[in-house]
């Protein structure tokens, strides 16, 4: 059972304290609810730019990291398509440093054309080095384009093009920050070696007077999908490569906890069905997967391989429907599916050992709704049954609504 408290500051922020005597450190996480899901279509890779440019500076530290450093501290961020973390670990006595240094940045965000400039030209390398000249490296862009109609997870954290953040202007990335930047839109967790009482006080010294204004986040519906899709492309990859993507639940419904076990039994280790069966037996992929997105509104289940170069394309989607079918017509066996529970479960223990694991999971179940979860969520994977594996698979699985994307060799 982990214990923590929560707190809620005038100006809307969300404090939560998890006391753990056992570490000599504190871990300050501050995340905020702004994520590539909340950005313009004709502006996207805002929020993974502000990942970068929040180590600017600020009106009171021109240098994030130093004084961080010189207390024996380190930090880091990073963001998806729906919440931007950062998070810094400190020596519990020097816990006044990161309060400060978050709370400038929160208010006071060293924004220039400088620094615009600076942190505009790593993203825009990272984007070049990972996601254009990277084989395979566009997948996410035409697969999220395939699979979503309306919603902004069409388009990949990174953003949908790399002009939208080399035309980024200092007017809309101030825009971005004065919106979502501010108490109203973030969750702070202090955990560690420090009581609450002390807490709470240190929190309200350092950000009780950063000024908050109401928050607008775009909401969206998604159609429902009744006909397959497809796309193939070609390009310089050393393997033909399948994925095979469906719509999912949303992260708070009961079906997630389902979801993640059923891609478990497809693929989580080398006794897996799909590494057993198509790639140790069949020998038609090289490599194979079966994961979820765990996004906070509509998911994805996705099936991604590289084929063995003996076998078509079309042999190889064969298979995996053929996995598909056994999921939807045969009930799970109870060893295998308390296998993965197991697993699963071994993962979280395992996970929660970590001091910043749990801060960093606090302040992500409070954006969903129910910081709870961290105490609640075994319980919910133990629940599930054989029956709601094969449930999930007929309901969800399904060749009318799947979105394949063939990414090909270039023919000679």
């Amino acid at each position: 059972m982990i214990e923590y408290s929560k707190e809620i500051l005038e100006n809307g922020l969300t404090i939560l304290h998890h006391y753990d005597a056992t570490t000599p450190f504190v871990v300050v996480n501050t995340l905020y609810k702004v994520g590539a899901k909340d950005e313009q279509e004709t502006k996207t890779g805002f929020a993974h730019l502000f990942e970068h440019l929040m180590f600017s500076g600020s009106k009171h530290f021109k240098d994030f990291d130093k004084p961080l450093q010189e207390a024996g501290g380190e930090n880091n961020a990073f963001t998806n398509n729906d919440y931007t973390n950062y998070y810094d670990i400190v020596p519990a006595i020097n816990i006044e440093i990161p309060l400060a240094l978050e709370a400038d940045r929160m208010q006071h965000l060293n924004i220039n054309k400088k620094s615009l400039e600076v942190q505009r030209k790593v993203v825009c390398e990272e984007f070049k080095e990972n996601y254009i000249n990277q084989p395979y490296g566009n997948t996410w862009h035409l697969l999220r384009a395939l699979v979503y109609q309306n919603h902004p997870y069409k388009w990949p954290t990174i953003g949908k093009e790399l002009k939208h953040i080399e035309d980024a202007t200092l007017d809309d990335v101030q825009a971005f920050y004065n919106h979502y930047y501010q108490p109203k839109n973030a969750i702070l967790v202090v955990a560690g070696n420090i009581e609450k009482e002390a807490t709470i006080q240190l929190v309200n010294s350092y950000f009780n007077k950063i000024k908050s204004t109401d928050i607008h986040h775009p909401t969206f519906s998604e159609p429902v999908q009744t006909h397959a899709t497809e796309k193939t492309v070609y390009d310089d990859v050393p393997l033909n490569a399948i994925y095979i993507a469906f719509k999912m639940c949303d992260r708070l419904h009961p079906d997630y906890y389902v979801a993640d076990l059923t891609s478990d039994i497809l693929s989580n280790g080398t006794s897996s069905r799909l590494h057993q069966r198509l790639v140790k037996e069949a020998k038609a992929f090289v490599e194979i997967d079966a994961y979820i997105t765990a996004s906070n509104d509509i998911g994805m289940f996705v099936f991604e391989g590289k084929i063995s170069d003996q076998f078509s394309v079309q042999e190889a989607t064969d298979l995996i429907w053929k996995e598909i079918n056994i999921l939807q017509q045969e009930l799970v066996q109870e060893k295998e599916l308390e296998k993965c529970k197991n697993k699963v479960l071994t993962y979280q223990h395992f996970s929660e050992s970590s001091l910043l694991n749990r801060a960093i999971s606090l302040a992500y179940y409070e954006l969903i709704g129910d910081a709870n979860l961290i105490n609640t969520e075994e319980k919910k994977y133990e629940a599930i049954k054989a029956q709601d594996i094969q449930r999930f698979a007929q309901n969800t699985l399904n060749k009318n609504s799947s979105n394949t994307l063939f990414y090909l060799k270039k023919e000679v």
